[in-house]
């Protein structure tokens, strides 16, 4: 029980390298926020050809929104919450910078959607 309890509390990431609007890095560990789908990167495998019409292959949008990223975090340490991991073996996250839930502050930009 303590286990769980550790890691649900959170975390301080003091340098973390934004992969694109809802994934970053964490030293080693790579992170997917929890609850939202942000727009592919050009060259992202998903909008392959036959891939394309079940993902968001705005790729214009995807970079607004990783940069977004970018600047929500600045120089701050980014606060992560494990949740599990997902398909990919990626850590699920919830994550904010300063109190502020990152997941929330681009779905409210329009540069991400709630995903459920």
């Amino acid at each position: 029980m303590l286990l769980f309890i550790l890691a649900a509390a959170g975390f301080n990431c003091s340098s973390p390298k934004i992969h694109d609007g809802d994934t970053l890095r964490c030293e080693r560990e790579r992170i997917r926020i929890a609850d939202i789908d942000a727009p592919e990167l050009p060259g992202s495998p998903s909008c392959s050809r036959t891939k394309r019409l079940a993902h968001w292959c705005d790729y214009a949008l995807g970079k607004a929104s990783r940069d977004a990223l970018i600047r929500f975090v600045g120089n701050a340490p980014v606060t992560i919450t494990r949740l599990g991991t997902d398909r990919y073996g990626r850590t699920l996250a919830r994550v904010s910078v300063r109190g502020r839930d990152v997941g929330q502050f681009l779905v409210s930009q329009r540069l991400a959607r709630a995903w459920r």
